[in-house]
């Protein structure tokens, strides 16, 4: 993968567990010299991950949910990897990250989870994208660009089981079943429902979502239909259909976390993500770091400044919580993580110089890790990483 005007990534070595290793040097202008912080990115992980997960699924095959540009990681190099292997239905967000994809993904189904919007029905037809419609009035709307072009259009019905966001409510659904005509302009590919804690197997919501989907199914005209996500496959065949769509687990984060922490994670890891040490600084014992001195130094220190801050997406509540990695040992994120600069305690770390890189995720800490830490979940600290965080991606 190149950005405009630069050269492509030197290849990422293969590493034995954690290293102080810094990734080889930024080739050309327009992927940076001297990045501060860079994310690999695993093609093959998440290949393998995806093909773990259809192993898991007998029932249908088993999508790839590329949404918030690849969950963070870069849509564009991680919907074509999937397609290469042999993965031919997508899920988006929004029409504007389905066009985006569209001409990387010929001949897939590429469908829109956010539906239909007013005004959008000329993009759907012309790039060939699925609407998730949620409501009788995109129903409509889709019916009518059908009556128009003269021909019916492939579309997906959402149904609401609990989630309460998105998808035909009972009375819509109810409404439905009786005049199922309003369907006649409708391809339809599938009908979905999103499940509500699927990471927890014991939650009775899980079997209630599974009945109601079944039952919502069964007053429509028959269909193809989809409900697991990453953590529904885990829950077993009442919860397998003719389409799985995960998107987290792809990408390394643990879709069996449970009610509480622990768990082995079933999926490979996919992303490393490391900073480069701007300084080191020796701190006599008594003296703060950082922003209203929320640290103070209880021995003679050395503090290590690298270049990551909030405005990267490391999240700001990892303060004095969070930590890095070092030769395959911690250090403590120390003080306030501030829009550039996060600060670490390196004082049991001589090897920790200017220029040395630190790892932030990998497989010594993890991204469930790195969530658990500032008090959010794996999605999140994913979607996070912004612009400046330099992508380059290991080949599927």
């Amino acid at each position: 993968m190149t950005e405009p005007g630069g050269s492509p990534p030197p290849p990422i070595p293969q590493r034995e567990g954690e290293s102080s290793e810094a990734p080889p040097p930024l080739a050309g202008g327009g992927w940076g010299e001297g990045a501060g912080a860079v994310l690999e990115v695993d093609l093959a992980a998440i290949v393998a991950n995806w093909r773990s997960l259809c192993a898991l699924h007998p029932a249908g095959p088993v999508a790839g949910v590329v949404k918030a540009n690849a969950y963070g990681l870069g849509a564009q190099a991680v919907a074509p990897a999937l397609a290469a292997a042999g993965c031919r239905h997508f899920f988006v967000a929004t029409a504007a990250e389905a066009t985006a994809l569209r001409p990387l993904l010929p001949g897939a189904l590429l469908a829109v989870l956010n539906g239909l919007m007013p005004g959008t029905e000329g993009a759907f037809l012309a790039h060939d994208l699925v609407p998730v419609l949620g409501s009788l009035a995109e129903l409509d709307a889709w019916t009518a660009a059908a009556g128009r072009a003269g021909r019916r259009l492939p579309a997906m019905l959402h149904v609401d089981t609990g989630m309460a966001r998105l998808g035909l409510a009972p009375a819509e659904l109810e409404a439905l079943a009786r005049a199922p005509s309003r369907l006649d302009g409708i391809d339809l590919r599938y009908v979905l429902s999103h499940l509500v804690a699927s990471e927890a197997p014991g939650e009775a919501i899980n079997a209630a979502q599974a009945r109601r989907f079944a039952a919502a199914c069964a007053v429509l005209p028959p269909a193809p239909r989809s409900l697991a996500n990453s953590s529904g496959i885990l829950l077993g065949a009442d919860f397998g259909s003719d389409l799985a769509r995960p998107g987290a687990a792809l990408y390394g984060i643990n879709p069996t976390p449970g009610p509480t922490p622990g768990r082995p994670n079933p999926m490979r890891p996919v992303a490393r993500l490391t900073a480069r040490v701007l300084a080191v600084r020796d701190l006599p014992a008594g003296r703060t770091v950082g922003y209203n001195a929320t640290w103070t130094a209880a021995r003679p220190s050395r503090i290590a400044t690298a270049a990551i801050g909030y405005a990267d997406g490391w999240h700001r509540a990892q303060s004095n919580r969070g930590a890095a990695v070092f030769d395959g040992r911690p250090l403590a994120l120390v003080g306030r993580v501030s829009m550039d600069l996060t600060t670490f305690d390196a004082t049991d770390h001589p090897g920790v110089v200017p220029g040395a890189w630190l790892d932030l995720i990998g497989p010594a800490r993890t991204v469930d890790a790195v969530a658990e830490a500032a008090g959010t979940n794996g999605y999140e600290v994913l979607t996070s990483l912004g612009p400046r965080i330099r992508r380059r991606y290991r080949p599927a």
